[in-house]
């Protein structure tokens, strides 16, 4: 330990003005999750807890913290679909993440269209420059050290479908940039926008 290293205990309290986890783990992409209940009433809200963790086949997952509607849904559906968030949509994102009532129809709520799935029956925004279709995994309610259950839920889905607007493809590849995604970056209203990008390639030995 130097006194130029802040360090501290979790259990003990950090000691700073704001809690600095979520804006050390950050950028983070959001995982704005569309979902339809049995009822086929749809869902559609961000989570800043969200990743990829394998290619082939491709899974992602997203945290809940609490017991939500979108976890609820795809619990009871075993379906859901990601949409990339951008920049120009972020403040519609943004306002989908209101606490409202479960029977409001986030969509109409951001005035998005709701895109038919192809191989699940929830909608995807069809706003968005890309967007996956996922069938449930499991869903995993969280433990401490302890082993005590948290408040947390985390959803594991397979991707089943991948939508892409066209003007997003370049030479085969998907733009990323021209996407301009935006990501959770720190505290209450953080974001980010992906900036400057560069190649590095692996070593092969």
């Amino acid at each position: 330990m130097t006194d130029d290293v802040h360090f501290y205990d979790p259990q003990e309290g950090h000691g700073l003005r704001h809690d600095p986890f979520k804006a050390i783990v950050a950028p983070r992409l959001i995982g704005w999750i569309s979902s339809r209940d049995a009822h086929g009433r749809v869902n559609l809200a961000p989570y800043s807890f969200f990743g990829a963790f394998a290619s082939v086949p491709s899974i992602i997952g997203f945290s809940s913290e609490g017991y939500k509607d979108s976890i609820r849904n795809i619990e009871a559906t075993g379906e859901f679909a990601w949409n990339l968030s951008t920049r120009e949509l972020g403040e519609r994102m943004n306002r989908t993440s209101a606490p409202v009532a479960h029977d409001v129809d986030e969509f109409e709520l951001a005035g998005l269209t709701k895109a038919p799935g192809r191989n699940v029956s929830v909608p995807h925004v069809g706003e968005s420059p890309a967007a996956l279709e996922c069938k449930l995994l499991q869903i995993v309610r969280l433990k401490n050290l302890a082993g005590e259950p948290m408040d947390n839920w985390l959803a594991l889905g397979q991707v089943v479908g991948v939508h892409i607007r066209k003007e997003f493809l370049k030479d085969g590849l998907f733009d990323t940039a021209a996407a301009r995604p935006i990501m959770r970056a720190g505290y209450r209203g953080d974001y980010a926008q992906i900036g400057e990008m560069f190649e590095m390639i692996r070593p092969t030995s």
